[in-house]
């Protein structure tokens, strides 16, 4: 009998650290698939809420919200990368490359929650930004991107225009903030087991079979 786990994932579309995370999971519960399966969550969890909507160069924000130095800079875009080349993820960072505003985005993933194509528009998100370098804030891309995926172009406009749908990415990010979340990627199993960080896939699968009682 295999036995189905809840997990809500809390994370922002320009962490890198939030894909990797995500396919640490996706190897771990594969490893376990005879005995496990998990319903995932996708929360928002925006780490630049008030970003000007044309963004910033990246190495440059780095370096002045956390102080990093152009040598450790290269050094984490390495190893972030090689981390991602061995989970099927591909990074593509440039000297240029900008940071952008997740709100609209955000709005979009909790809607599409709705039509069961959350996980499908998170990884085409991921993808767009870190791999082919877009503006994922910017209307337009964001509307193409989940058009491709399937959903209404129409529909997905009225939602990025619904200031209740910007509220509500809002208030549920303020909810896992008082609920003691202040970093992502971050992993809450059954609603009462937290995982913070990146971890990998073995000490997931280790964390999965204690929680699940596999």
């Amino acid at each position: 009998m295999i036995k189905t786990i809840r997990i809500d994932l809390i994370s922002d579309i320009v962490c890198p650290w939030c894909i990797i995370g995500y396919k640490n999971l996706e190897h771990a519960l594969s490893k376990l698939s005879d005995s496990l399966k998990a319903d995932i969550y996708w929360h928002p969890f925006e780490l630049n809420p008030m970003m000007k909507s044309e963004g910033e160069n990246l190495r440059e924000h780095i370096a002045e919200k956390y102080g990093t130095s152009l040598e450790a800079s290269i050094a984490a875009r390495q190893t972030i990368s090689e981390l991602g080349q061995d989970l099927g993820f591909e990074f593509k960072f440039s000297d240029d490359m900008r940071i952008y505003n997740t709100r609209k985005a955000h709005q979009l993933l909790l809607w599409a929650q709705s039509e069961s194509l959350q996980l499908d528009l998170e990884m085409a998100l991921f993808q767009a930004y870190f791999t082919q370098r877009q503006d994922i804030s910017n209307t337009t891309v964001l509307l193409n991107i989940a058009e491709s995926l399937g959903l209404e172009r129409n529909v997905c406009e009225l939602v990025l225009q619904d200031e209740s749908w910007a509220e509500a990415v809002s208030s549920t990010e303020y909810q896992w903030l008082e609920a003691g979340i202040n970093a992502v990627p971050a992993m809450i199993i059954d609603k009462k087991h937290l995982i913070s960080g990146a971890q990998p896939n073995e000490i997931l699968v280790e964390a999965l079979i204690e929680i699940a009682r596999l």
